[in-house]
């Protein structure tokens, strides 16, 4: 049996428990076969004693053999303990690196959204599925817990909306722009979906914690039954050697043979009490000698047997401790208690120090006569060295880390902790947390009334908390904090990585900003319609109307300049009329739309083909379409998107036959993606974003005319519909403008 520690694993250098734990090995069971096979053979040689002799080595063989049994049992239970130990481990490891997950996706998108770059999304893909990888691990591990299992399809179904909501905000931030994706983030069911995913982790990591702390006490304590299990054995493994030797030298013929199979037996018990690796384990007589020595021993003090054998064990300790009678009075609360423990600072052989996990205990005989001394040690090194590492992980840490007690002070903080709040680590060691978190944090590590300070802090873990830091020069700054629990021989600690997020607030504050400007130019842009629709048109439609009167009752009756000033008024006129429209359709678009609807695009498309039938019977055009489907859109703008694409292809033609076909093919998420393919002048590529802005026109009035707002109108109208426009083209062979639709079964 190997004694040996299990360290805690946890996500971003979260620290968990340490538990000790009795592994299992196939050696093991070699060993305690081993100690069966010279039981029997002893047993064997007890024929040959005498009857006293007999039933003193029987006796003493039954005892150990039941002891040697129920130390077996308890190794098994050991071993079962620690295995349970390190699944509740694994799992709260697991839904900690969930929680990671999604903070880091969500964080991710936000950058996104808040500047456009696509830096933020480098790891959107490997994060979503290492989120999937995650849950599955989790409903794997937990599938032996009915109640783990009954909050696990809800963590399961609010984990995966979550990432169905940042992947609608990503796409409306891509297609639609900032206003879009901030409306969407703001409708307050995604606060919802985000508390309703907290309160589901809170209680799926508390079960697992609960679970751990009774598993981790359990483990202890099996531990502690072993450790006794063990000294027991040992002492009578020992003194059925002495006693059946005595007993043995005093017998005549058969004694020869029994001591000969006690000799056996004792060497073989001795090799076996050698393979215990983890532990120094030793006998010490009356004066503190040592009168036995083990391969363990002599691994972690660095003595071989003959160097040590018969020295006074106070050369483990300190040169003060030594000076002080502290091996001395090691023995006399031994021999008065029965046993002594304590974790302190012990020499090896060569002058190196090392923190030692240390057991005597005292030996008596059957009467309460005082025989001598064990000792069982171990080198807890390793757990130093894993504190070492821990401070390591702080150390790399990219935000400032700080560790506090439940006294909110300071024990533990790393160097960006220093930087970001400008003290030195010892002016903040042992020092309270309000000194750098003035208000949020320290309340937080206090129970009330009606919670324990385990409940209060389970509450906090897993979220981002948003606090005010101070700094040593008196500057306020606003921060986020994450908690993470630490269980230790002194309480609970708790670990907050504390992250500066000035430039995130100064990046909403300007959002915020940009919406209240937009929301402002909208309005704006509302009562420019407004103006358009009936204070501008009105005394233009005056003027219209007068020069065309002019123009009826005089023309031929003036001169050929009076007649042609006469039609440039009324031209001009004319073309103020359908830019001013154009404008206001424009407008309208945004503040006049409908909902968007379940609606045939094939009758659409009819609709728009009889408004430009005109057109078409004059052009001689032949427009076609294959069969069209059901889209979620407004009818009337999607009847003018329609009609504007299929004039544009009529109207810039070359000489010929304009022939125009409309098609619609399935794309991704539930889109279509709808094409209109002329036979017209075609686009020069450098060209292909021009179009599509205001008031831009490739060709002179002369030549076709318009107001080049158009197709500024079907992009708005596009956009407007979650999708965007795009063209196709080649200068003499025609034109593809195509955009995307959601289909009438989208969510």
């Amino acid at each position: 049996m190997n004694l040996k520690r299990l360290p805690g694993v946890s996500s971003r250098a979260r620290p968990a428990h340490v538990v000790l734990f009795f592994e299992y090995h196939d050696k093991d069971k070699e060993k305690c076969d081993e100690l069966a096979w010279l039981s029997a053979r002893a047993a064997g040689a007890i024929v040959l004693l005498s009857p006293r002799l007999k039933i003193v080595v029987g006796s003493v063989l039954l005892a150990i053999v039941g002891i040697g049994t129920v130390s077996y049992r308890w190794t098994l239970i050991s071993v079962e303990s620690g295995q349970w130990v390190r699944h509740s481990h694994e799992v709260v490891a697991t839904a900690n690196d969930l929680l990671f997950s999604m903070q880091r996706i969500e964080s991710d998108s936000r950058g996104f959204m808040l500047t456009g770059n696509e830096f933020f999304l480098q790891s959107h893909p490997s994060l979503t599925l290492k989120i999937a990888q995650e849950l599955s691990a989790i409903g794997s591990l937990t599938i032996d817990n009915a109640d783990q299992q009954q909050e696990f399809p809800e963590l399961e179904r609010l984990t995966r909306e979550q990432l169905r909501r940042v992947d609608m905000a990503i796409e409306l931030r891509r297609t639609q722009g900032l206003a879009a994706a901030a409306a969407f983030v703001g409708d307050g069911a995604g606060e919802q979906i985000a508390e309703a995913y907290r309160g589901v982790s809170e209680r799926f990591l508390g079960e697992e914690e609960r679970l751990l702390t009774v598993r981790t006490k359990d483990a202890r304590e099996r531990l502690r039954q072993s450790r006794a299990i063990l000294v027991v054995e040992t002492f009578l493994g020992l003194l059925i050697a002495g006693a059946t030797g005595l007993l043995a030298r005093r017998d005549s013929g058969a004694r020869v043979q029994a001591e000969r199979s006690l000799q056996d037996s004792e060497e073989k018990y001795r090799m076996l009490l050698d393979g215990v690796q983890d532990y120094a384990i030793f006998m010490l007589d009356l004066q503190g000698r040592v009168v036995s020595w083990s391969a363990g021993a002599e691994r972690i003090n660095g003595y071989t047997a003959e160097q040590i054998i018969g020295r006074s064990f106070s050369c483990f300790f300190l040169h003060e401790d030594i000076k002080t009678g502290r091996p001395d009075e090691v023995l006399r609360i031994a021999a008065t208690g029965g046993r002594y423990e304590e974790c302190g600072i012990r020499v090896r052989q060569d002058g190196g120090q090392f923190l030692a996990d240390v057991i005597v205990t005292a030996l008596r005989d059957p009467s309460g006569h005082l025989l001598g001394f064990s000792e069982i040690s171990s080198d807890l090194s390793e757990s130093t060295e894993s504190e070492a590492k821990y401070r390591g992980l702080l150390e790399a840490a990219p935000d400032a880390m700080v560790v506090v007690n439940q006294l909110g002070e300071i024990v533990l903080l790393n160097l960006q902790a220093e930087t970001q709040f400008g003290y030195r680590r010892d002016e903040l060691v042992g020092q309270r947390v309000k000194n750098i978190i003035p208000e949020g944090f320290a309340e937080r590590l206090i129970a009330d009334a009606l919670r324990s300070a385990e409940d209060a802090l389970a509450q906090q873990i897993g979220t981002g908390i948003e606090l005010y830091g101070r700094r040593k020069d008196g500057t306020v700054f606003p921060i986020e904090i994450m908690l993470s629990p630490l269980e230790s021989a002194d309480g609970i600690l708790v670990t907050a990585a504390i992250r500066d997020i000035t430039k995130r607030k100064q990046a909403e504050a300007q959002l915020i900003e940009k919406v209240e400007e937009l929301n402002r130019s909208n309005e704006e842009l509302a009562q420019f319609a407004n103006l358009a629709s009936h204070d501008l048109q009105e005394p233009l439609r005056m003027v219209a109307s007068y020069t065309q009167l002019l123009s009826k009752r005089y023309k031929g009756k003036l001169d050929s300049d009076a007649d042609e000033f006469i039609a440039f008024a009324v031209d001009g006129a004319n073309r103020m009329q359908r830019l001013i429209q154009g404008l206001l359709a424009y407008s309208r678009v945004g503040t006049k739309g409908k909902e968007l609807l379940r609606i045939s695009s094939e009758e659409a498309l009819e609709q728009a083909l009889l408004n430009v039938g005109g057109a078409v019977e004059e052009s001689g055009a032949l427009v076609t379409h294959d069969a069209l489907p059901a889209v979620l859109a407004d009818e009337i703008q999607l009847i003018q998107l329609f009609q504007n694409l299929v004039s544009n292809a009529i109207k810039y033609q070359p000489a010929g036959i304009p022939a125009v076909h409309i098609s619609a093919a399935r794309g991704e998420k539930q889109k279509w993606i709808f094409s209109v393919r002329d036979n017209g002048l075609g686009i020069e590529s450098q060209y292909f974003d021009k179009i599509f802005g205001m008031f831009q026109r490739l060709h002179k009035r002369e030549e076709f005319d318009g107001t080049g707002i158009g197709l500024a109108i079907c992009k708005k109208i596009v956009e407007r519909h979650g999708g965007t426009l795009s063209v196709e083209s080649e200068i003499g062979r025609g034109s593809i403008f195509r955009f995307a639709l959601s289909g009438s079964d989208a969510p």
